[in-house]
């Protein structure tokens, strides 16, 4: 009789425990359990230790954690009807524990599967050189459109990245063209306009040199000086009427003044 009691509070004890070790559960900080009481939603608990009553409650761990999701590759068509390969990367985490296990059935697979639509439907709305020049803006315009999305799954859509936007061979030698053409324009326009800059400048200092015919031969004089240096060509140039003219013109002077002995020698 004492081994059959013993017995039975060894079975008793044994039961105890076990039923002890499948009620407790202990939550990391960044977990929360989602309890449902014979199928119905009951409450969120954690972190830290939860006991749950066995057979009638049962727990869904839920991470509160980053989650960083690699969206596939995506062929899209933009709005000049472009066809380029563009993939993402997605950061999302879970703010309303209840709702991601309640309200869809794999919020992570949800989230990856709207991610991918998303990408397409946004980034088709757009000409190729938005994509490739304006990332930042349209990587704020499919987070918008995403975290509006997965809101009633209690997810936060933090930030999305576009990685890649891969082009065919075809379509890169073109833009290469478009680029090189557009340089060639660029270069067209500035030579221009410098040459209307100096063609400004010179008329300008034609007109002070035309006010000041002293300035002239000032101008024409140091014109002299630079290329009398260059010893290595002969050089022909013109000689100014007016330095003539005054050249004349003292050698009359001098020819007209008297010549004989001065009165009283």
């Amino acid at each position: 009789m004492p081994a059959t009691l013993s017995l039975g509070a060894g079975a008793i004890v044994v039961l105890l425990l076990l039923l002890l070790a499948v009620s407790i559960r202990v939550l990391r900080e960044y977990e929360r359990g989602v309890v449902f009481q014979l199928g119905r939603f009951w409450a969120v608990k954690g972190p830290g230790l939860v006991i749950l009553i066995p057979v009638l409650q049962q727990m869904v761990r839920v991470d509160l954690r980053t989650i960083v999701l690699d969206v596939p590759t995506q062929d899209v068509i933009s709005r000049d009807n472009v066809s380029v390969k563009v993939n993402a990367v997605l950061y999302f985490r879970v703010v309303d524990p209840e709702k991601a296990i309640i309200q869809v059935a794999n919020f992570f697979e949800a989230t990856s599967q709207l991610a991918q639509t998303t990408l397409r439907a946004v980034l088709g709305k757009h000409e190729l050189d938005e994509m490739l020049a304006e990332r930042e803006r349209l990587n704020i315009d499919i987070q918008q459109v995403l975290d509006a999305q997965t809101d009633a799954w209690g997810i936060k859509v933090a930030n999305v990245e576009i990685k890649h936007v891969d082009l065919d061979e075809s379509m890169v030698r073109a833009i290469a063209r478009q680029a090189e053409a557009e340089r060639e324009r660029r270069a067209k326009v500035i030579h221009a306009e410098g040459e209307l800059q100096a063609s400004e400048k010179l008329m300008q200092a034609a007109e002070v040199l035309a006010r000041q015919p002293g300035a002239m031969q000032l101008r024409y004089m140091q014109t002299l000086a630079n290329i009398a240096g260059d010893k290595s060509s002969t050089i022909v140039f013109p000689l100014p009427v007016e330095l003539l003219t005054g050249m004349a013109e003292q050698a009359r002077r001098a020819a007209a003044r008297p010549t004989g002995p001065e009165p009283g020698a």
